[in-house]
């Protein structure tokens, strides 16, 4: 029998996800059915929220193929979209995927903390690290001319990656910003914005500069729009990393699950 649920559609510099607090257990066949742009509502992921006695909030992402993943853009969405629940005020503390994070949301954006990283890798032409979800950073130029889904398959399906995937992300710098394109797993796609791979990039440009600013704040153009990464360097570690732009209801629905 089937039910009818409410559901938020939210977007975050253009990727975009389907927010409801009326289910708490979902099927993979079901995430990918809303997900489905052309026999669903369409979305890159799906995310579930409930209250939590803990925190403000639990939340769990899941990728549009139903696989569960930390998503920053998507967090950032669900911050917004548990306040405007009432569950929230502008500061808040909330469980994902990965754990706990806070965020503060200022005015129509929202600053979300990531977790501290502490190791990159420098292999396969490029850098690898995790902010969450584990990516992988190169360069490019001409960005936009880049035939980015061939590009990313030689090194999502490789034999390195292919078991349990990697989000694959190009970067151009010019004058001081960072241009991107996102290839992210679990979407098998190009993705008009990714949070943890501007958080990965913003980290992996660092090293590529040879930096020694102690505190950064770096400027990221994505497809769907700017993004700003902020973190301090500590040692061997980047810590208080937060992942900042806005994150916008799109419309309210019903649809029966």
């Amino acid at each position: 029998m089937s039910k009818k649920i409410i559901f938020y559609k939210y977007q975050g510099t253009g990727n975009d996800f389907i927010i409801t607090s009326d289910i708490y257990q979902v099927s993979t066949e079901q995430i990918i059915q809303l997900c489905d742009r052309k026999y669903g509502i369409g979305a890159d992921g799906l995310i579930v929220l409930k209250k939590s006695e803990s925190v403000d909030f639990d939340m769990m992402y899941y990728n549009a193929d139903g696989t569960e993943s930390f998503c920053g853009n998507g967090s950032r969405c669900a911050v917004m979209h548990a306040k405007y629940l009432g569950w929230t005020e502008d500061k808040c503390l909330f469980n994902s995927n990965d754990g706990e994070h806070t965020a503060i949301i200022e005015g129509e954006e929202v600053r979300l903390q990531m977790h501290d990283v502490d190791m990159v890798l420098v292999e396969d032409g490029g850098y690898i690290l995790n902010t969450g979800s584990p990516h992988y950073i190169a360069y490019t130029e001409e960005i936009d001319e880049l035939d980015l889904i061939t590009a990313a398959h030689a090194i999502r399906y490789n034999k390195t990656f292919s078991e349990t995937g990697i989000n694959v992300n190009y970067l151009e710098a010019r004058n001081g910003i960072l241009y991107i394109r996102t290839y992210e797993r679990g979407v098998e796609n190009e993705t008009l914005s990714c949070g943890t791979g501007v958080t990965a990039a913003a980290i992996a440009h660092y090293l590529e500069k040879e930096s020694t600013l102690k505190k950064v704040s770096q400027k990221i153009q994505t497809k769907g729009g700017p993004l700003t990464v902020t973190f301090e360097k500590k040692q061997k570690t980047f810590e208080n990393i937060y992942l900042c732009g806005p994150a916008v209801r799109v419309f309210k629905g019903e649809i029966d699950l």
